[in-house]
């Protein structure tokens, strides 16, 4: 940690008695990459009362010892995480449930997992920050520490907008969604990082293309974007430090100055500033002259573009609005001013999908790489896995033989063609279905998975032992009446207008 630049004034010394751990699941060089736990640490460091600590799952030695501390919050961003979550808490001899924790300190969680759906997890964690957290953050932590008694701490989270208490919270608990005026960034530099020295900068939030599929979208609608003037005070705050910029945001080309960002970079570029710059997969349409020539110039040679499937057909029942014209349009341009290759991102197994649209995949593949001699191509995918809050969450997935013989007809294909290809596990995948439409029957089930390792025999041990049907969770499609496990959860849009995007979708066919 000592190889840490911070980018902010930070108090090395407080008078302060009340000790937060800030836990990442996940080693010490990938949480100096995920600007949303660094910046929520940043935000309670500048606490004054508050002193608060760094925890990764290959932390050997803490300035605070487990006896001293008395809040700990977890970032929760994939499915499988919570192997590493329990893992770290028994490392420090903490009881997995919350209901065991009598002399330990409050542990709660936040993120776009339990954001959507934390009623697997909810045995195993005092409170829940639902929806975006950088403020609410702030709350919870002054609550605890002018609270000590834990009872009469979560009473008064149960009470707060966006705050999730399983013990207190019986009714609607709102998901909140914060306007963007500020930019937020790494605050954190160090080489040490997965991305060396990166200064990451989030460009806009949410995403509203709406995929039928996509959590990252309907978790974070509407769209919202960083006014342009505070973009360029933080491009020239992180070019201070360092040349390597990254832009982040799941549509960060709907910026409305999206453009006016790429000319400012590029200019200063061509005035003979040395600057290295990356961004998130673009969308096929965001792939224009201006911007690769920025990419080129920032000394980026590849790019990734999200098309989710191979035929127009399909394209339309998931919302991707992208015809194949785009598509064939995309890689020349990016070809022709100085890209050496484009990575294609799809998924497999989505509602409605037959034989012909994996062909069409290869088809595309075929004509892409024949029009294309010399350039780069590969294609990444990985299997339909139905999230909550979202139009198709009621979409079972197909089953995992039927995946896996997909996904090895893509691979063989693919690879006589010469494309690079990466399939996600197909079992993995289940796995995560089950979890993401999981509910609070899975509690000992995931418990016990983490008993036996965590590996993928664990999974099938644990759901023999308490009887549990995971096939209801993953693969049964669920009629729109249902009672749903986060139906608790109040996000806009609702589950209404959800029924109704779907029928619309399906409905094309």
């Amino acid at each position: 940690m000592n190889k840490e630049k911070y980018l902010y004034t930070r108090k090395t010394s407080k008078n302060a008695d009340f000790i937060m751990w800030m836990a990442f699941p996940g080693i010490y060089s990938f949480s100096l990459s995920s600007l949303g736990y660094l910046w929520m640490f940043k935000s309670i460091d500048e606490i004054d009362d508050v002193n608060i600590e760094r925890v990764c799952s290959d932390t050997e030695n803490t300035k605070y010892s487990i006896s001293e501390v008395n809040l700990i919050g977890f970032s929760f961003s994939f499915d499988l995480d919570f192997l590493t979550i329990f893992s770290m808490l028994e490392k420090y001899n903490i009881p997995l449930k919350s209901k065991d924790r009598d002399n330990h300190p409050l542990i709660f969680a936040g993120g776009p997992v339990v954001s959507a759906n934390p009623e697997p997890y909810k045995d195993f964690f005092d409170f829940f920050i639902i929806g975006d957290g950088e403020d609410i953050n702030l709350d919870a932590v002054r609550i605890c520490k002018n609270n000590p008694d834990k009872e009469t701490a979560l009473k008064l989270l149960s009470e707060i907008e966006g705050i999730y208490v399983p013990k207190y919270n019986k009714g609607k608990v709102k998901k909140l969604t914060k306007r963007l005026t500020e930019c937020i960034y790494t605050p954190i530099l160090s080489e040490d990082a997965f991305f060396k020295g990166a200064f990451i900068m989030e460009m806009s939030r949410g995403c509203a293309n709406r995929c039928g599929f996509c959590l990252a979208s309907y978790l974070n609608l509407p769209l919202r974007s960083v006014p342009y003037d505070e973009l360029i005070k933080t491009i020239n705050l992180g070019l201070s430090y360092t040349n390597n910029i990254a832009l982040l945001g799941a549509q960060i080309s709907a910026h409305p100055r999206f453009h006016d960002v790429c000319k400012y970079i590029y200019d200063k570029i061509q005035s003979g500033e040395d600057i290295k710059m990356s961004v998130s997969s673009l969308r096929v349409d965001a792939m224009t002259e201006d911007v690769v020539k920025t990419l080129t110039a920032a000394g980026q040679k590849n790019s990734t573009l999200a098309i989710e499937a191979g035929s127009d057909r399909l394209r339309k029942v998931i919302n991707k609005n992208l015809s194949e014209e785009q598509i064939f349009n995309a890689v020349q341009i990016a070809r022709d001013n100085g890209l050496k290759g484009l990575k294609f991102y799809g998924m497999i197994g989505l509602p409605t999908e037959t034989e012909d649209d994996i062909n069409a995949i290869i088809d595309l593949a075929k004509r892409i790489k024949k029009e294309n001699k010399g350039f780069n191509i590969s294609f990444g995918f990985s299997s339909f896995v139905p999230k909550p809050n979202t139009p198709f969450q009621w979409f079972g997935r197909e089953n995992t033989k039927s995946l896996e013989n997909k996904s090895s007809y893509l691979k063989k294909e693919l690879h006589k063609l010469g494309v690079t290809v990466h399939i996600s596990s197909i079992k993995w995948d289940y796995w995560q279905a089950v979890l993401s439409r999981g509910d609070e029957s899975l509690s000992d089930f995931i418990l016990e998975v983490y008993n036996q390792g965590g590996k993928l025999g664990a999974f099938k041990s644990a759901a023999k032992k308490y009887n549990i049907n995971t096939d209801y969770f993953a693969l049964e499609n669920y009629p729109f009446d249902k009672e749903l496990a986060w139906d608790f959860i109040e996000i806009n849009p609702g589950k209404e207008f959800l029924i109704k995007e779907n029928q619309r979708l399906i409905n094309q066919v």
